[in-house]
Parts: C-alpha cells; sequence; structure tokens
C-alpha cells in the first residue's frame, strides 16, 4: 500500500505483474489488471475523503479498532 500526499491517491498492490488494462469502479476507484484480466492494484483518487466517508463514517472505525482516529 502506498499513499501520495501531495495528489491524495491511495494505491493498492496485490501484485508486481505488469498492468496491462483497467476497469474504472467508480468516478475515484480504478481496478488495476494484468494480461489475464486478473486484479492486481487499485488506485483510489481523494483517498482521504474516500477513507472518512466509508470507514469512518458509517462506524467501521469502531469494529476496525479505530475509535480514536481525528478526522480533521
Amino acid at each position: 500500500m502506498k499513499y501520495f500526499d501531495k495528489e491524495d491517491i491511495l494505491h493498492l498492490v496485490i501484485s508486481d505483474e505488469p498492468q496491462s488494462g483497467s476497469m474504472e469502479l467508480s468516478p475515484n476507484i480504478t481496478a488495476e489488471l494484468n494480461d489475464n484480466g486478473e486484479l492486481i492494484g487499485i488506485e483510489i483518487l481523494n483517498a482521504s475523503t474516500f477513507i472518512q466517508e466509508t470507514v469512518l463514517d458509517k462506524g467501521y472505525a469502531k469494529e476496525l479498532s479505530l475509535s480514536n482516529v481525528q478526522v480533521s
């Protein structure tokens, strides 16, 4: 997992295989695919907003033991 602070992009690497395609899952989430169409990575744009809206605001933080996380 790599976070690019200036761009607010979170990149999740599943495999080091070369990317040969991609599929937009939502306006800010792209699945990266190998030659066989298998998932090798995920890129999340506006990652801080995505994490806040999907994890913190929906109450998953408590389940993930993130209850002490402060959102600015």
